[in-house]
């Protein structure tokens, strides 16, 4: 994008919209409910893990993997060094970097403090449909994992 020629205001507000999408989307994991993720998505979005091998396809796919989500996941996303980038007046990119910390079998109250599972970046393609941007591609890059811990059942240690 020539952004000498573009208006500094609607590029700075269209970075800032999509950096809130990126952000709105760990809270939605985290705190909401999860299959509510798909709603900041385009309808042919692809979410993929290129080193996994996993792609999924179009907002009702999405829909239905974040639907999937255990029910006793704890969760909390770390979204950092979120560079947006303006390409054309309804295109833009992204790159962030994650930190997650999870575990199942959740039952309430804080949990002891764990390393993170996933650490890595992510690549994001926005799209402006109807004046508003949406998630088109979010490709997840993993520099660190591990395994998702269980907790013991209360009472057994």
């Amino acid at each position: 994008m020539d952004t000498e020629r573009t208006d500094p205001v609607e590029r700075m507000l269209a970075e800032r919209e999509c950096e809130r999408l990126i952000v709105e989307f760990g809270r939605r994991l985290d705190l909401g409910d999860p299959a509510d993720v798909a709603e900041l998505c385009t309808e042919d979005a692809v979410w993929e893990w290129p080193a996994g091998e996993r792609r999924i396809e179009g907002r009702e796919g999405l829909r239905a993997y974040f639907a999937g989500r255990p029910s006793d996941r704890l969760s909390r996303r770390v979204a950092s060094n979120i560079l947006v980038t303006v390409t054309s007046p309804d295109t833009a990119t992204a790159t962030s970097y994650f930190t997650t910390y999870r575990v199942d079998g959740h039952t309430g109250g804080p949990v002891p403090a764990r390393p993170p599972v996933q650490v890595g970046h992510y690549e994001d393609t926005f799209r402006r449909v109807e004046g508003h941007w949406q998630l088109a591609r979010r490709t997840l890059f993993l520099a660190f994992a591990g395994p998702t811990d269980r907790l013991a059942p209360a009472g057994k240690n």
